[in-house]
């Protein structure tokens, strides 16, 4: 398991509204050269068995600097009206940020704390 940070406009992110909705989402990654949608994830396992995951707003932010690297890609999946992604690193966070402006919401991990432009935790 991991660490999510949510993309939100929720006072926290579990509470039950406003979502974003998967048409909001799918239209915003349409729109940002950055995105890419592609519906599901793949990742190799040591025994030479894929992993795969589905969801209809699973998107990958290809412009990140990491993909590829050990397998890694940024990984933004829309979720119960939020945008999360899993154990983010700052360069992640600050797209998070970006992202979220555009859809007029915030970035909030786990434990409701609240990330700035710099993928920086606010005080």
């Amino acid at each position: 398991m991991g660490y999510d940070v949510h993309i939100t406009r929720k006072r926290d992110w579990f509470d039950n509204s406003p979502e974003i909705t998967l048409c909001e989402w799918l239209s915003f990654v349409s729109r940002d050269p950055e995105m890419r949608h592609d519906g599901f994830a793949e990742a190799p396992l040591p025994d030479g068995t894929v992993l795969r995951m589905e969801s209809d707003g699973l998107s990958v932010w290809i412009a990140y600097s990491g993909n590829g690297v050990r397998g890694n890609m940024a990984w933004f999946d829309h979720s119960l009206g939020d945008i999360v992604v899993s154990n983010p690193d700052k360069e992640i966070l600050r797209k998070m940020w970006l992202v979220a402006q555009a859809l007029n919401a915030k970035v909030q991990g786990d434990d409701g704390e609240i990330y700035d432009a710099n993928g920086d935790v606010m005080p």
